[in-house]
């Protein structure tokens, strides 16, 4: 769908290709929670929070915090 690509080509604006490939692998396994990944990228770069390309790194932090938050939240 038009949805969907459009998705995919911010998507490849904000991550760079190591970031991307760690979010596809995660994608394998729990598709659900790369899709709320993605999902919080694309919001945080709508609303100006990201600073160029997200790299694997800041990707992995980004997953820290959100499983510390879900983990307390339980």
């Amino acid at each position: 769908s038009q949805a969907e690509e459009m998705r995919r080509t911010m998507l490849s604006q904000i991550l760079n290709n190591e970031a991307r490939e760690r979010l596809a692998r995660i994608a394998m396994v729990k598709p659900e929670k790369a899709r709320a990944m993605e999902d919080l990228l694309i919001r945080m770069a709508r609303s100006g929070q990201l600073r160029g390309q997200v790299t694997e790194k800041q990707l992995v932090e980004l997953l820290e915090n959100i499983n510390q938050q879900s983990q307390s939240s339980t």
